[in-house]
């Protein structure tokens, strides 16, 4: 998600809360035996391996990154963000999880078409974070960088990692509860990489 103004941010924040609220409600439903047959997607339990694995497949993504950005000269490029937006970075873990892994993907004309789905849907998952492009004052930019190329492509790992998550063999319901966990497990550890470095900046 890109820095947006602090209304924005609650706006997300809340629209977050009210669709978890509405997950918790089909999980528990699930949990029971009564399933809502219009249940939100992935809403059934996982196995704790796999939630684990999940956290620690996603940081370790996020030691390549920071290590990455090291190595390469770019990790003073990176984007300065508020204390604010660590909710939208939070809100962000769950949206995009019940949108992408959740929603977009093909998974009723076999194995091949949700693969091609899986990979396809992650490149989108990747553009459509700011990197390669913005939308400034003076319209649209394009931002052909080794920074946002490198950048691009961590985002592109870690949706091909969080799909993993939720069609791994292990996880026999598709829940989407491993995903949601390495999402939320990154953002914050991005999060607190920014704080260290210096890239948080004021409350709002």
């Amino acid at each position: 998600m890109s820095q947006e103004d602090p209304i924005t941010i609650l706006i997300i924040f809340a629209g977050s809360i009210y669709l978890l609220k509405l997950w918790l409600q089909d999980f528990r439903a699930h949990v029971l035996g009564t399933p809502n047959p219009r249940a939100l997607p992935g809403t059934s339990p996982a196995p704790r391996t796999l939630i684990w694995a999940g956290v620690i497949g996603a940081l370790a993504i996020l030691g390549l990154e920071t290590g990455g950005e090291y190595a390469l000269g770019i990790s003073g490029e990176q984007s300065n963000i508020t204390w604010l937006y660590l909710l939208a970075m939070i809100a962000a873990a769950f949206l995009e999880e019940v949108i992408f892994r959740g929603y977009l993907v093909i998974t009723k004309h076999g194995k091949a078409a949700l693969i091609l789905s899986i990979a396809g849907f992650s490149l989108l998952f990747a553009l459509l974070h700011p990197f390669l492009w913005s939308w400034e004052d003076q319209g649209f930019q394009i931002h052909l960088t080794l920074k946002a190329a490198f950048s691009t492509g961590i985002i592109l790992l870690n949706g091909l990692w969080f799909y993993c998550l939720r069609f791994s063999a292990k996880n026999t319901t598709n829940s989407l509860i491993p995903s949601i966990a390495a999402h939320l497990s990154s953002n914050i550890g991005v999060f607190i990489i920014k704080l260290a470095q210096g890239h948080v900046t004021g409350l709002y």
